[in-house]
């Protein structure tokens, strides 16, 4: 996230109490943060804004708790558990950018096999931090109300679009909204107060004496540095200004890494830029939909990324047709079989000969007198013929040499 790298860095403790925090006190970091000043970039309306990072720090995870009517009900199973928290600077202004954010964070995180990042089971979740100031002023309002522990990003959307109304109700009716932090209710975003907000002092922030202090060396940040995989938006900014790809085409492929990796290693060695384009459109249509039909993953694939590529090499070198391309690919998916075994395997190899285009020719002819009588008034109908030529030779024949055969065929040449 381009963050600057404390070298010198340690734990402290932070002193409170909540009943989901028995012990009184979070092992946490405040001063030096592992990492502090970066940014993010999202993309908006095609347009990219950078959402800075204020830090990264480490620290353990509290219990969980579950309001149910009066009864509060206390999960520890992860009390304890060591947690990354990513804290973002104000740049906010509405939820579009919260969203486009969340998504862009979830994916990297995934990118780099940190975490599945699976919000359902609490391996990712947000806490909104969250004030409304008055159009044309400028600073932050003098109040912050945090929210706690939101489990999916349209439920953080949902808790924004609340937070909105409630706030700004407050404010309308001349009020200041009270410093706390709130809870969820349910699905809905709907929140609950749930403690007044304490401010940095009152944590008592001290050094934790059980964790020695971490030094990391110029050597081994280097060395992490060298060892990172390429991230999401650095794909997609390669995509477009390298392949010439549209924003969107390219959105879709980073959208998983494995599916970005797979379409990497589908183009290994092609410098074409027209064919390279036909195999990401392959991907993110045909490929994508029968992935999507049969429940499976780009790992469990059957066939190798290189004979999808040479399927669309065939494609564009006029081998086999459209339609016999997606018959082979489907038999790719099925069977693993590479595209020129199944070309061979079922004849389906395109027919070029004329002489051979000229016999399904003169037979459409014979068999739609009525249509052949109907191309002086609607010069059109010729492309019915040639679907039935078509229809007649399998899709065997190539479109274009079909018209050209039965424009010679009919003299209207």
């Amino acid at each position: 996230m381009g963050c600057s790298i404390n070298e010198e860095t340690f734990f402290e403790r932070k002193n409170y109490f909540y009943p989901d925090l028995p012990k009184g006190y979070q092992i946490s970091q405040y001063d030096l943060p592992f990492g502090y000043n970066g940014f993010l970039e999202v993309e908006l309306f095609g347009d990219s804004k950078r959402m800075r990072i204020n830090r990264v720090h480490m620290e353990e995870d509290t219990g969980k708790s579950t309001h149910n009517n009066k009864e509060t009900l206390l999960d520890f199973n992860k009390s304890g558990v060591a947690l990354m928290e990513i804290v973002t600077e104000p740049d906010f202004r509405d939820v579009k950018e919260v969203n486009a954010f969340a998504k862009r964070l979830k994916l990297m995180v995934r990118y780099l096999d940190i975490s599945s990042a699976d919000m359902e089971k609490g391996q990712m979740r947000f806490e909104l931090n969250m004030s409304l100031r008055p159009l044309g002023m400028s600073g932050l309002p003098s109040y912050k109300v945090e929210v706690k522990n939101i489990g999916s990003i349209s439920v953080l959307e949902k808790t924004i679009n609340y937070e909105y109304k409630r706030q700004s109700d407050i404010l309308n009716g001349g009020k200041m909204p009270r410093q706390e932090t709130r809870g969820l209710r349910d699905m809905t975003g709907a929140t609950h107060e749930q403690r007044v907000k304490e401010g940095a002092s009152d944590y008592r922030y001290f050094p934790e004496p059980d964790i020695p202090p971490i030094i990391l060396s110029d050597s081994l940040i280097e060395e992490i540095k060298k060892s990172l995989v390429e991230l999401p938006q650095d794909k997609k900014v390669k995509y477009i200004s390298i392949y010439g790809m549209e924003g969107n085409l390219a959105e879709t492929l980073i959208s998983t890494k494995p599916r970005a990796d797979w379409f990497e290693e589908s183009i290994r060695g092609i410098e074409d830029k027209k064919i390279i384009l036909e195999i990401a459109k392959w991907i993110v249509g045909d490929l994508s939909s029968l992935m999507k039909a049969g429940k499976i993953k780009f790992s469990d694939l059957l066939f190798k990324p290189g004979d999808l590529a040479n399927l669309i090499i065939m494609l564009n070198q006029g081998k086999i047709s459209g339609t016999m391309g997606k018959q082979i690919l489907l038999e790719m998916f099925k069977t693993g079989k590479n595209p020129e075994s199944i070309i061979i395997e079922k004849n389906l190899e395109i027919i070029i000969d004329e002489s051979e285009v000229q016999a399904f020719a003169q037979k459409v002819v014979k068999d739609n007198p009525k249509v052949v009588m109907d191309l002086v008034k609607n010069p059109n109908a010729i492309k019915y013929l040639v679907g039935q030529m078509m229809r007649e030779s399998k899709g065997k024949v190539d479109p274009h040499i079909a018209e050209k055969v039965l424009r010679k065929t009919l003299n209207l040449l």
